[in-house]
């Protein structure tokens, strides 16, 4: 269940920091870089569903484990890099997110991987 509490406790964040972006950033940032912070949220929010799904599929599949591992460390730096782009405008923050990208991208093939692997058994 520590899987599911992760995920809840992402999904709270996500939610929490779109609004703040939604509310509080609407007038102070540049319409670019509140679409970056936007993007940021939005996948923060759909991993920590996943993470949260993968919580209770985990007693009959433990290898998705290593899926929301993934998911919590594309969310670090996929949408962390983006939220701390939008929030100073310093562009070398760019170079994070195709690291988180790529953790996201593993973490799905993972899940794929594991659920064809236990489909054949």
């Amino acid at each position: 269940m520590i899987l599911v509490a992760l995920g809840a406790l992402s999904a709270f964040l996500a939610v929490a920091l779109g609004a703040f972006g939604a509310h509080a950033l609407r007038d102070r940032l540049a319409p670019e870089l509140l679409a970056v912070f936007e993007t940021g949220a939005r996948y923060h929010l759909v991993h920590a569903v996943a993470i949260v799904v993968l919580g209770f599929a985990e007693a009959r599949l433990p290898a998705v484990r290593v899926s929301a591992i993934l998911f919590l460390l594309g969310t670090l730096l996929f949408s962390g890099s983006l939220y701390a782009l939008a929030l100073t405008g310093v562009r070398a923050w760019g170079a994070v997110t195709p690291l988180g990208g790529l953790a996201f991208l593993v973490g799905w093939a993972w899940l794929a991987w594991a659920a064809f692997a236990r489909a054949s058994v």
